[in-house]
Formats: structure tokens, sequence, C-alpha cells
């Protein structure tokens, strides 16, 4: 039964992202679609902002725009957090951040990651979370569709690095993609219990008669954009494990619909927009496949149970049910787990660090890969420069010129998409490298920088927690193995600066791709041309990624979850 919930949820989010993506096609094309009357809107903020919606913009332009705005986002965010205590709606008197702490919840919300080194009902207040990190989940999101849109305008136009205009598409993707689906999510959830007050923290009386308090706050509309925008930063700090954010199966199944419905619907944009339908279907089966290699191992692991907890005799009906709510249960809870690590939400309605350690593997897989659907837009961007190699690779192969949409595929393409290929282990594994060194030989500096020490878990869990936090900056997710205690200047500022290289030049390296083969004559396709539209294209893609994964990836995974899986033997 459990198995049936989860493919009725993939199907109809699916079929939910055939309208949608075409719905996107044609607000990224300017044509007629039925939000048409919200253009009086959208001409009154470019006409205070005194921004022209049609000036065309090179690769450049583009992400001097991008890039720009991004900045000043960042430091209204950095400042409200460090000062949030003394600002209004704070019922519960939380306090301000500290400077470190600022830094890293302000990028990690900017880069759409949501990495939170805080609980969110002590470590932020109404204000903050309104104001600062649910307007942050808002902008990353349209800035990762927005770029989006600069990709498939590049590859579609001939004989021009124009990709459009950054702000143009910035303000209709919040207006007629973002908000109308957030309103009704928002409403959805609200109406199945989900709190949407700014009232504090309320008394009750338990039936053991222990007196609890218990925060609220507008968390539906928080939860909406949380999913909506693949963000995954959650309002409690129990996130979407909290009764309150997700508090029963039809909740669950909403959020499982809504993190996942953007990014399936990014796929059959690519196919409308560039009027290569067949492309899409190919791209959407290698991202299909991929998850399906990780989801299936996950549950088989978590229904399976624990062997250790077998070996004292104690029976385990559902499985490993350790760090999971009852009421989603071990299959439920481990699609969850793969889609928000594929898709890059970070979202959790149970705790990852209590996973089987084949399980954890999966989800930091999903991440090191960073190729199987993704975050709202830059899911494709990622995987656009894993199709860019596999285009050269297979060029190679039959003795051709790379060709990719009739445009050649030269040295120049190909550095960026190494260089962008390549930075993500390097950010993942150095990282760890340094975090390994210092907890390894320099002890009592991890303990002076985190007077409780950071590993609650020694050995190979602990290494694996130490992995899993730099994964999930490297490839924005957010999602974290808890025995990692996180929040100290060290962890702040070296995943801060993970996040920002990790969000940024896997946007600017596709875009300037873009840029590059939009500038170049399409050469009209002929029998000799590669078809990447065939089952056969796609193994080679799903080959590459693969490739590229496991040799760099392998031998990490090896000294934290593998080694851990044996050891349970």
């Amino acid at each position: 039964m459990q198995i049936f919930e989860i493919v009725l949820i993939f199907a109809l989010t699916l079929i939910a992202a055939f309208p949608l993506g075409k719905l996107m096609s044609k607000v990224f094309e300017g044509s007629k679609n039925f939000f048409d009357f919200l253009a009086p809107l959208e001409n009154f903020f470019f006409k205070i902002s005194g921004i022209n919606p049609d000036e065309q913009m090179n690769w450049k332009s583009f992400l001097k725009a991008l890039m720009t705005i991004n900045l000043i986002w960042f430091v209204y965010a950095f400042v409200v957090l460090m000062i949030q205590g003394s600002l209004p709606l704070n019922p519960d008197g939380n306090p301000s951040m500290s400077p470190d702490l600022a830094f890293n919840t302000a990028i990690s919300f900017l880069v759409n990651c949501n990495l939170q080194h805080y609980s969110g009902e002590t470590g932020a207040t109404y204000f903050s979370q309104i104001f600062v990190l649910m307007f942050l989940q808002f902008v990353s999101a349209a800035t990762g569709i927005a770029a989006f849109a600069g990709l498939l305008r590049g590859l579609k136009e001939n004989s021009t690095d124009k990709l459009g205009n950054f702000y143009n598409y910035f303000v209709k993707t919040l207006t007629r993609i973002l908000l109308p689906l957030c309103i009704v999510v928002a409403i959805v959830l609200a109406l199945r219990g989900v709190p949407m007050t700014f009232d504090g923290k309320f008394s009750i009386t338990t039936l053991e008669g222990i007196e609890q308090t218990i925060s609220q706050g507008p968390v539906a509309a928080f939860m909406a954009i949380k999913h909506i925008g693949t963000n995954g930063g959650g309002f409690f700090g129990a996130n979407g494990a909290h009764p309150l954010e997700n508090p029963d199966p039809i909740t669950n199944a909403i959020l499982l619909f809504s993190q996942v419905v953007i990014p399936i619907a990014c796929v059959f944009t690519t196919g409308y927009y560039l009027r290569r339908k067949k492309l899409a279907y190919v791209i959407l089966s290698v991202m299909t496949i991929g998850m399906l290699c990780l989801l299936i191992p996950t549950v088989s692991s978590e229904t399976g149970g624990n062997p250790m907890i077998s070996e004292m005799g104690i029976s385990q009906p559902l499985g490993n049910m350790e760090g999971k709510e009852v009421r989603f249960g071990p299959v439920s809870s481990s699609y969850w787990s793969i889609v928000t690590t594929i898709i890059s939400t970070g979202s959790v309605n149970s705790m990852h660090d209590s996973y089987m350690p084949l399980s954890g593997a999966m989800q930091m897989l999903g991440m090191m890969t960073n190729a199987f659907f993704g975050g709202v837009g830059v899911g494709m961007l990622n995987y656009f420069i894993f199709l860019i190699i596999a285009v050269f690779v297979s060029g190679l192969m039959i003795g051709r010129t790379p060709e990719f949409l009739g445009k050649k595929i030269e040295a120049r393409e190909m550095k960026i998409a190494t260089i962008v290929a390549l930075l993500h282990p390097l950010l993942i594994l150095s990282g760890t490298a340094i975090a390994t060194y210092i907890i390894s030989n320099f002890p009592e500096l991890a303990w002076k920088i985190k007077p409780s020490g950071w590993l609650n878990n020694p050995g190979y869990h602990g290494f694996s927690e130490m992995l899993y936090e730099y994964t999930s900056s490297a490839a924005n997710n957010g999602s974290g193995f808890e025995g990692l205690a996180d929040n100290n200047f060290f962890w702040n500022f070296s995943t801060g600066i993970v996040l920002l290289l990790g969000r940024f030049i896997p946007i600017i390296g596709p875009l300037a791709i873009a840029g590059i083969l939009g500038s170049k004559k399409r050469i009209p396709e002929s029998s000799g041309s590669l078809n990447i539209e065939n089952a056969t294209f796609g193994v080679m893609t799903l080959a590459v990624i693969v490739i590229i994964a496991a040799l760099a990836f392998f031998p990490a995974l090896a000294l934290g979850p593998f080694a851990e899986l044996l050891s349970l033997k």
C-alpha cells in the first residue's frame, strides 16, 4: 500500500507538470497565457524601478543584473538578521543572530539552500521569517528559474548572444508561476491544520498533566514557498517532521507534490520552448532512472530494518523506524528523503542521520550527482553541463565535430563545462578533508571552536556527517546529518563560502555557454548529425553522470557510509 502511495504521488506530479511546463514556456516566450491580466501590475513594478523589460541582455549583462541584485539582498538579509531581536513581530522575544550565524543564514537562503544552523522557532523572529527568509525563498527560486529561461533563450536563438531580460523573467516568474502555486498550497495547508497566525507561544496541559509550551506562527505561507521553490528551510527546527508543519499523510503528499512539480515541469518547458519534445522525454527518462536507482535501495534498506536490532531479538515489523514519524512510515519517508536530496529542497520529514548507512549513501549520491531534476531552474542548468560533456564525448567516439542543437561545441565551451563539473567535487571533498584534518590532528582546536564538540558520533558515521554537510552545501540542498554540531564560526564560515560558489558558478557557466552558442550560426542538421533525441544518447548522458560521480565520490563514500554498512555485517 505504501509503495502504491508514492507511485501515485509521482504519477500525479508528472501529470500536473505537463500543463505547468507549457505555461512556463509561454511565459518565457512572451506568448499569450492565462496570467496576462497581471501585465499592468508587472508594468507598474518595471516603471517604478526604471527597468525596460524589453531591453535584451547578452550573457554578461544578464549575469551582472543577476549578481548585483543578489548582492543587495545579501546585505539586507545580513543586517536584519543581526538586529532581528530589536525589531517588531517578535512575540516570543527571540534574540538577534551572531555575525557568523547571520552570515551563513543570509547566504544559505539567498542561494536557495536554507542550510539552517539554528532552530526556526527559537533562532528567528516572525519578522525575519517573513521579510527576510520567506522573501529570499521567493526571490532565490525566481532567480534560478530566470537563469533557466536565459539558458533556453540562448540555445534557441540563431547568431545572437542575447539571452532576454533577466528582470522580465524574474518578475514574471514571481507573479505568474510562484505566487499562484503558493497561494493554492498555503490555503490547502491552512485548511489541513497548519497554523497561520502571528500569535506567540501558547501553553497546553498534556495527558500526563505536564505543562508544555507550543510555538506557532505564519507557518502555512512559509511552507508553501519552502516546497514550491525547492527551498527546504523549516519554520520549526524539526522541519517537515514537526506536526504543525506537516500534520498528516495528506499534507505529506501535498508537500511531496509541491517540491517536485516545478523541477519536472522545467524538463517539459525545455521541450516546448526549444520545440524538442523528444529531447525532453529523453531527459525525463534519464532523470527518472537516476532517481529510481537511488530510491529502490533506500526503500529496501529502510523496510528491511536494522540487523543489529534484529540480533537483539527485537521485531521490526515496519522496518527501521528510528528518526521517522509513525504517521508517515518508512516508505513515504524514504521517498521524501530521496526526492528532497536529488531536487535540492533539503526539507525533511524524518531524520537523515538515523537512516541505515546504505540509505545515507543514496541521499549523498543524489546531491553529489546533482543532475536528477534538481532545484527550480538550476536543476536543468546542472544537467546541461553533463549534456554538453556527453555531446562532446559522443562526437569524439564517432569521429565528428560535436554539435548541440546545430551549434558546434568547441574548446571554449568544453573548458567552461569541465570547470563547472569539477568544481562540485572539489568543494565537497576539499571542505570535508579540511574538517577531517582538524578533528583528527587538532581535536583541542575542534573543541575550542565548539566547546561541546562538533561530532556526536565518532568513526565512520562522524566522517559521514562532515561529508554530508559539505555535500549539502555544495548542492545547495540544506538537509543535514544532525549529529553534527554546526553552529560555530568554522562551519558557518566554511559552508557559507561553499554555498556561494556552489550556487553561482553553476549558473555563470551554463549561461556563458548559452551566450557563446547563441552567437554561432546554426548548422542545418543532416544524417551525419548526432541524434540527441534517442535512447542511445540518453544512456550516454547517464553514463557520463555516473562515471563523473563514481570517480569523484566513491572513495569518500567508502570511508563513510559504505564502511559503516560493512561494519553492520
